[in-house]
């Protein structure tokens, strides 16, 4: 019977709960909260990683438009500082 309770002790969530620490800059989670904020950031990162795998074969595209974007709406120094 010594043995289940051993068993049954390394399945307990209490030290796992205790130890779970998420520090990202300002936020700073523990416990439960940084658990989930680590399962949503993988959730996260599979979704971002699945979009990219769809959009892959117009990704240089899309990135040539940002670019030519960035490059219309940018303004000069010059123009700044002369109203």
């Amino acid at each position: 019977m010594a043995k289940m309770r051993d068993v049954v002790a390394l399945f307990d969530a209490k030290p796992l709960v205790k130890r779970s620490r998420l520090r990202l800059g300002p936020l700073d989670a523990r416990g439960i909260p940084a658990i989930l904020l680590g399962v949503a950031a993988v959730v996260a990162a599979r979704g971002l990683s699945g979009a990219l795998y769809k959009c892959a074969a117009v990704l240089p595209e899309s990135l040539r438009e940002a670019r030519a974007l960035w490059l219309t709406v940018r303004v000069p120094r010059e123009m700044l500082r002369n109203p």
